[in-house]
């Protein structure tokens, strides 16, 4: 009898542990769905916020955080380039894009003069990210990039012929 008894009383802990786990994995599951349906509800509330600055000089006076004097032309361009930058990103939070992938999309954005003109009058902006944080880490690797392809500008402008698709060094996962 007390073989049986102690036989039951494992089963009954063995089935508490099991269900246990099996709740904790639930809610684990369930919370990364909550965490991404609030990126997603971020992200459009970000875009349709981009899009009305855009829409309207004077809704887009309130973004304008920069240092220098910039024209009501650019700040829209600005602010597209904003909404193309954390685009990418979400896609990358979200798990839709690697690092690596990333990296390649905001390669492509890199050869435009404008983009990179964003990225740097809005370098200020990073600078109160946790130097930790992911958004920070992905700063350091834009900040690179720019620079990289600022000077394969100034090559080719010095008649050098690099290639664009060569520039920077791709992040390992």
């Amino acid at each position: 009898m007390t073989a049986q008894t102690s036989a039951i009383r494992r089963l009954r802990s063995a089935t508490r542990d099991t269900l246990a786990a099996a709740g904790r994995t639930v809610t684990e599951r369930y919370g990364r769905k909550r965490r991404r349906a609030a990126l997603v509800e971020q992200h459009r509330l970000h875009f349709d916020l981009l899009c009305k600055a855009m829409d309207d000089p004077a809704l887009a006076a309130v973004l304008d955080t920069y240092d220098d004097e910039i024209p009501a032309e650019r700040q829209r361009q600005y602010l597209f380039a904003n909404a193309l930058y954390v685009n990418a990103l979400y896609f990358h939070r979200i798990g839709a894009l690697s690092l690596a992938e990333l990296y390649g999309h905001v390669r492509m954005m890199c050869r435009n003069a404008v983009f990179r003109e964003y990225w740097q009058a809005t370098r200020r902006h990073r600078d109160s990210l946790p130097a930790w944080s992911e958004e920070a880490r992905i700063g350091r690797m834009m900040d690179a990039l720019v620079r990289d392809m600022d000077a394969l500008v100034t090559e080719q402008e010095d008649g050098e012929h690099e290639e664009w698709w060569v520039v920077g060094e791709p992040p390992s996962e």
